[in-house]
């Protein structure tokens, strides 16, 4: 296949694993309503048990997951709120969506949060059946701060640890120890309520504890915890002393602990994953085999500064066109995770996109190769691209254009070298939010 080609059969690729993980899809799918009584996945409730239905939640995929709750209940849904993404609104009838800022938190996600907190407390009792739809982002949607720190300290906090290179978990470790609601405190101020927590998973390995924080699930991190990411990542004293001394309290055990594993108010929780990464690669791998590619998953557990996982894709990519190992061409090999970046530089980019200009710079001298890196909620750090899909002519079409990518790559600026050459993906807000999203195509 020409290169043309191969361009256009991984965007199909990307497409039809971005279709696989529609959140209204996904809730149709594993929630149910027969006769009476709510399914969902292997759980079911007779809701004339319950005087009362309320939804909250958070997340990017938040908008889509209630419109299909409301779908499916109608009436019998008698209020609740999820907080969205900008730019992520639904027509809702029962429901109310709340816009906030993401990935830093803002004063409308703190509000909002607040009155999630505050309809569990005064609304949810025995008699009470509460949905809490949680997906990817909602960490930095569904932010209310502990009382004795401003949201400007923990904006600042949570910028420093987007910076210095901190996974997803250590970053939810961190936010949770300073948070009212995450950790499990949600289910906190729901209990003694029937919750069912409806999930869609944004982390390596589906751990419910790191998604979005945890909200209703037993929190296994410390104080402690928290504070050895701080200092690991050598920013501990730049955090806000605000945010240093409340941990330090904790530490000290003035302030409690989140809720653990095994904690009474776990005993009416039951949280279910509607959806993964690997849904979309395991779709993303059908796509390839129906358009003639011999299609191999490597893994969906990728994870490690973006730089090196995009020259060791492409190495991989490579060694498929010379030997046909670890697959033969025509060939699409695949992998989901997510992926870091040490800032260093003073450019513009995204974790994919870096691993895309990364990928690009090693398929130097190779012969029929694509490389597509995309996030799969449509955002790529503080871009408004998706990610970037590269081919064996990228680093050429870049010097003629008098651009290095070497130095471009050293300063963090895979956005300016790969906007002007056309190799970024833009999809616009997908709605959706299941982690990253890596195709090699060889021709």
């Amino acid at each position: 296949m020409k290169l043309n080609e191969l361009r256009q059969a991984a965007r199909e690729i990307v497409s039809a694993a971005l279709k696989s993980v529609d959140p209204e899809t996904l809730i149709h799918r594993m929630v149910r309503l027969e006769d009476g009584r709510l399914a969902i996945g292997a759980n079911s409730v007779d809701l004339s048990g319950f005087r009362k239905i309320l939804v909250v939640g958070a997340g990017k995929a938040g908008a889509a997951m209630a419109k299909a709750i409301e779908s499916i209940l109608g009436d019998r849904v008698n209020g609740g709120l999820v907080i969205v993404q900008d730019g992520n609104r639904s027509p809702l009838k029962k429901l109310e969506l709340a816009e906030a800022g993401h990935p830093v938190p803002d004063e409308r996600g703190v509000e909002a949060a607040g009155r999630i907190l505050s309809l569990l407390q005064d609304h949810a009792n025995a008699n009470t059946l509460v949905l809490c739809l949680i997906s990817g982002g909602g960490s930095a949607l569904m932010s209310l701060p502990a009382s004795a720190i401003p949201l400007s300290a923990k904006q600042q906090t949570t910028g420093l640890l987007l910076r210095c290179g901190a996974t997803v978990d250590e970053i939810n470790i961190v936010r949770k120890h300073i948070s009212k609601i995450k950790g499990g405190q949600l289910a906190r101020a729901a209990f003694p309520a029937k919750l069912f927590s409806l999930i869609l998973s944004d982390v390596i390995g589906d751990q419910i504890e790191v998604i979005a924080s945890g909200p209703t699930v037993g929190d296994p991190s410390t104080f402690s915890d928290a504070v050895a990411v701080l200092k690991k990542h050598e920013v501990w004293e730049q955090t806000p002393t605000t945010v240093r001394e409340f941990l330090e309290k904790g530490l000290r055990g003035e302030i409690p602990e989140t809720p653990k594993p095994g904690e009474r108010i776990f005993e009416n929780v039951c949280n279910v994953i509607i959806g993964s990464n690997r849904t979309a690669v395991e779709s993303a791998s059908k796509r390839a085999s129906s358009l003639g590619f011999h299609s191999l998953v490597l893994s969906t557990r990728i994870c490690g500064e973006a730089r090196e996982v995009g020259g060791i894709f492409a190495s991989i990519a490579i060694e498929s066109e010379i030997s046909g190992y670890p697959i033969a061409p025509p060939a699409c090999i695949l992998a989901g995770g997510e992926t870091t970046v040490t800032v260093r530089g003073e450019g513009k980019g995204g974790r994919n996109q870096e691993l895309a200009l990364s990928a690009a710079i090693r398929l130097a001298g190779a012969r029929r190769i694509v490389v597509a890196s995309v996030g799969t909620d449509g955002a790529d750090g503080p871009t408004d691209a998706a990610g970037a899909v590269v081919d064996t002519t990228t680093l050429e079409r870049a010097k003629r254009l008098e651009l290095d990518p070497a130095q471009y790559l050293r300063n963090n600026d895979s956005y300016h070298l790969l906007a002007p050459i056309g190799d970024l993906v833009i999809t616009g807000p997908t709605g959706t939010n299941v982690m990253d999203l890596i195709v090699a195509l060889i021709g």
